[in-house]
């Protein structure tokens, strides 16, 4: 009977710390990585504001070289939207569709990969010294204690990704 009332305390204890700690958790997942590019911002942004050209510098391409693409709306620019589908689940299905477009410094994307939720992709490109620092980020919100806790490994599971794309771009961009 005590080892019981200790498992049941043990349970309790734990318990009370995931949910009085998920208020302590961010509400926002926040990933950002950045890269400097010897190419000036309007050379860049021409690749990373158009949605035609996502392919060239994705990070999931080389993981599912099969992956579909369709594009809608505008030809390029505010509005223009690229739908994806994947039978690999490390890459799955989704859109993104530009919500912000200021060329040659800032886009803004609206991510929905579905059931797994949404979130927002934005490029900065600043003028540099050597050319242009582009930063490729990434937010979501984090709605409920599961989230919350998952939040903390975003900067995990999206940085690596992030820098192997912006490699690809400072590639393509330098090579163009």
């Amino acid at each position: 009977m005590k080892f019981l009332k200790w498992i049941f305390y043990l349970v309790a204890a734990v318990a009370l710390v995931v949910v009085v700690g998920s208020f302590l958790l961010p509400a926002q997942a926040v990933v950002s990585r950045s890269i400097e590019i010897a190419a000036p911002p309007d050379k860049v942004f021409a690749i990373v504001g158009d949605l035609r050209r996502f392919d060239e510098f994705s990070p999931w391409a080389d993981r599912d070289p099969d992956i579909a693409y369709s594009f809608e709306g505008t030809e390029s620019g505010l509005g223009q939207i690229m739908r994806w589908s994947s039978d690999n689940p490390d890459v799955g299905s989704g859109s993104q569709r530009i919500i912000e477009y200021d060329p040659p410094n800032y886009a803004e994307l609206a991510l929905d990969f579905g059931t797994m939720g949404r979130a927002i992709a934005s490029w900065d490109l600043v003028p540099s010294e050597t050319g242009t620092t582009a930063t490729w980020g990434f937010r979501s919100d984090l709605k409920g204690i599961p989230e919350k806790w998952f939040g903390l490994m975003f900067d995990r599971w999206i940085g690596p990704d992030y820098e192997k794309g912006l490699a690809k771009l400072k590639t393509v961009a330098e090579q163009d």
